[in-house]
């Protein structure tokens, strides 16, 4: 039996009813709601403003955990969520681990913007984006992490002002039918975030292209920049992580998150909070790394009953980047485990018709031995389990079409008597993890 929707749930409901759930790049629409709401995007604690394609919500969640280990107060907006809406909202508690939104306050949130817009045409993006500025500056705290939701020059995010920093993670193509279709041109969207003398933070980037194109804006609004691999750096040595900068070295734990990209994106956060004024100590950093958290982002499930039908030793693993840059990292991340133990790869893949799914898959060509392909059961825009199989092959894997994550599982366990135990990997979609999150009853708190 299926629980009663949240309040919240059901006051998105209604908005779900009378706005569009895409989105419509401008932002006069929200500027002239938050204008009727008191204009509360003014009234945030200092910004740390965070775009980019891939590790935009990891470097987020090294800010937010060092931060928090710093004893600060930390509002958090992120997108999507994974099972819940109340994810998109964390509030900061002084001295303490901020916690994901109420739902009474919450949904409260919703009706008086809901009020506020008064059936005038908007995204339901920008009117959740409102929701935010509305909670965070009703709730004292010491730092504001805000994730862009698409792009940056257009995003609803960016009407606020100067922030304490801009941040931009790494940047492939994605969304391009939004944002262009090279990676030159996705960077001058993401660049769009950059105001007037704020500090620019730029993470690591494989496009030199792309790396220009921000530099070029941040010198364009007199914005001092600091670029990975050129002002700061991290790096693995001795199975530690050494992050350095002017300042010098700091000799730290390896970041919690898996995957050799999180040293970057750990890297990231910290040049950030530095830019930005926020200055962690040491302690705060070691304790931010060993604690961070980011779930459905290479994620182990150990329990649930997805995880009872595996193979006994298996691994089961979760990641919901979807586009070729995710893939390479992902790949990569999983190269690394197999150097420990050599699995066989098995990949459960579910993808949405916005994405590229080739360019995805083939950054596993030679690793998987298998692809199983299944719908998205919680959207309308998935790829039908036909066609992804077919991009998979034509990416160079072996692969068939499947009803579920759950007939995945079993063609595989039954009657395996192979070792190592299989490795599984749920993958190509946030929408389909969060699925996977929800049936274990591992939804984010």
């Amino acid at each position: 039996m299926t629980s009663a929707p949240s309040l919240a749930d059901q006051e998105i409901g209604k908005l779900l009813q009378l706005h569009p759930k895409g989105f419509d790049l401008k932002l006069d629409r929200v500027s002239r709601l938050l204008a009727e709401l008191g204009s509360p995007q003014d009234r945030l604690a200092p910004v740390i403003h965070v775009a980019g394609t891939n590790g935009k919500g990891s470097t987020t969640a090294f800010c937010r955990a060092i931060l928090e280990a710093d004893g600060k107060a930390v509002h958090v907006h992120t997108s999507p969520h994974l099972v819940d809406w109340h994810e998109r909202y964390r509030l900061g508690r002084a001295g303490g681990r901020g916690e994901l939104v109420s739902d009474e306050v919450l949904a409260e949130a919703i009706v008086r913007v809901a009020d506020a817009n008064r059936g005038q045409s908007i995204t339901v993006f920008e009117l959740l984006t409102a929701v935010g500025f509305l909670l965070f500056a009703e709730h004292p705290a010491d730092a504001t992490l805000l994730e862009v939701g698409l792009g940056g020059r257009f995003d609803a995010t960016n009407v606020i002002g100067p922030p304490a920093v801009s941040v931009v993670t790494s940047i492939s193509l994605d969304h391009q039918s939004f944002l262009g279709d090279t990676v030159e041109k996705i960077a001058g969207e993401k660049a769009g975030i950059f105001k007037r003398g704020a500090p620019v933070v730029i993470g690591p980037q494989t496009s030199a292209g792309a790396l220009d194109v921000l530099c070029a804006e941040a010198a364009r609004t007199g914005a001092p920049v600091r670029v990975y691999g050129q002002d700061f750096l991290g790096f693995e040595e001795h199975g530690r992580f050494v992050y350095q900068d002017e300042r010098g070295l700091l000799d730290l734990p390896m970041p919690r998150l898996p995957g050799r990209h999180q040293i970057g994106n750990a890297a990231t956060a910290i040049a950030a909070l530095r830019a930005g004024g926020f200055d962690p100590s040491p302690a705060a950093i070691e304790a931010g790394l060993g604690r961070v958290e980011w779930p459905g982002r290479l994620q182990r499930v150990t329990s649930g009953p997805l995880f009872d039908l595996c193979v006994p030793g298996s691994e089961l693993w979760l990641d919901g980047g979807h586009n070729p840059g995710a893939g390479v990292v992902v790949a990569e991340a999983i190269a690394d485990m197999e150097d420990r133990v050599q699995r066989p790869l098995f990949l459960i893949a579910g993808m949405l018709t916005t994405k590229e799914p080739v360019g995805f898959f083939e950054a596993f060509a030679g690793m998987a031995r298998h692809v199983f392909t299944v719908p998205i059961r919680s959207s309308d825009s998935g790829l039908s389990a036909e066609d992804l199989a077919d991009a998979a092959i034509e990416a160079g894997l072996e692969a068939e079409p499947c009803d579920s994550v759950e007939e995945a599982i079993r063609l595989v366990s039954t009657g395996w008597q192979s070792s190592p135990a299989p490795r599984f990997l749920v993958c190509g979609s946030l929408y389909l993890v969060g699925e996977v999150l929800r049936d274990s009853g591992l939804a984010p708190r």
